[in-house]
C-alpha cells in the first residue's frame, strides 16, 4: 500500500512540474532565453520529486562545443544526465511522439534523428547549428536502452557529429570533444542493487512505458552514479569507428566499476 501511495504521489508531481516545465522551457526558447540553464535546474528539481540520488564522478569537461556519450538503461538517465549536464540531447525520432516526454523533449530543443533523407538533413543543419553556438550534445551510441547489467556496442554511425567543426564568424574552426560517461543505477535505499533487481528500473525491449513507469514509481530512493571520462578529439584516432571503439571501451570499464563498487572503494 505504502509504494503504491508513493507511486501515485510521484507521478502526480511528475506531471505536474513537467507541464509548467514545459511551458516554461518553450518560452524561454521563443524568447531566446536562458533554456539550458532552466532545465538543468528542472532536472534537478525532478530527480528529488522521484527519489533520485545523482552521484558524480570524475571532472566534467569545459570544452566547447563538446559531445558527452554514455551508456544508456532508462528515460531515467534524461534527468540524471540533464541535471549534471548543460547541454541538449539527441534522440531517436519517434520520442517526439511519447504521450508527456514527446512534449519535454520537443520544449528541451532535442535534436531528434530519423532514417528519412529529407529528416536527416534537418537534423544535420541542428546539429551543426548547436556546434556552431559552442553547445553540449548528449547522446546514446547504443542506440537502444540495456538492461542495467550489460551494455551493447556503441554504432559508429553515430560518432559522425564527432568528424564536424563548429565554425566562428571569423571562419575559424573547432573540432569537436567527445567525453565518455558511464551511468549506472547502484543502490536502493542505500543498499546495493543486484543482478535481478536492476531490471526494475531498466527500460527495455518490449516493456509497456506505462506499466514500467507505476512499477519503477513505487521503488524507494534510487541512487544514480554518473562517471566522466577523460575527454578526447577525432584527431586523436584514425578513423570514427576507432574512436566509437575507444569511447565504448572506457565507459563499458567504467560502467563495471560502478556496478561492483569499486568507485566507492
Amino acid at each position: 500500500m505504502r509504494g503504491a501511495f508513493l507511486a501515485v504521489v510521484r507521478i502526480f508531481l511528475f506531471v505536474f512540474t513537467a507541464l509548467i516545465a514545459t511551458l516554461t522551457a518553450a518560452t524561454l526558447n521563443a524568447i531566446k532565453g536562458d533554456s539550458i540553464s532552466f532545465r538543468g535546474w528542472y532536472y534537478k528539481l525532478l530527480c528529488r520529486l522521484i527519489g533520485v540520488e545523482v552521484i558524480v564522478r570524475g571532472k566534467q569537461s569545459t570544452a566547447a562545443p563538446r559531445l558527452v556519450v554514455s551508456n544508456h538503461i532508462s528515460y531515467y538517465d534524461i534527468p540524471v544526465l540533464g541535471s549534471v549536464i548543460p547541454g541538449d540531447f539527441v534522440a531517436k525520432a519517434d520520442i517526439a511522439d511519447w504521450p508527456g516526454f514527446g512534449w519535454m523533449a520537443k520544449a528541451g530543443q532535442t535534436i531528434f534523428i530519423d532514417r528519412r533523407r529529407t529528416a536527416t538533413t534537418a537534423a544535420r543543419d541542428q546539429i551543426q547549428e548547436r556546434l556552431d553556438a559552442g553547445d553540449t550534445l548528449i547522446m546514446f551510441p547504443e542506440a537502444t536502452s540495456g538492461d542495467g547489467n550489460y551494455m551493447k556496442p556503441f554504432k559508429s554511425a553515430l560518432f559522425t557529429v564527432a568528424e564536424r567543426h563548429a565554425r566562428a564568424a571569423d571562419g575559424s574552426e573547432t573540432p569537436v570533444t567527445v567525453q565518455p560517461v558511464s551511468l549506472a543505477y547502484t543502490r536502493l535505499n542505500g543498499m546495493p542493487i543486484g543482478i535481478g533487481w536492476r531490471a526494475f528500473i531498466a527500460w527495455y525491449g518490449d516493456m509497456e512505458m506505462g506499466a514500467h513507469l507505476w512499477q519503477i514509481m513505487r521503488l524507494g530512493k534510487i541512487t544514480a552514479e554518473v562517471t566522466f571520462h577523460e575527454s578526447v578529439t577525432l584527431a586523436q584516432f584514425a578513423t570514427r569507428k576507432e574512436l566509437a571503439g575507444h569511447c565504448d571501451r572506457v565507459t563499458r570499464a567504467g560502467f563495471a566499476r560502478l556496478l561492483a563498487g569499486r568507485e566507492r572503494a
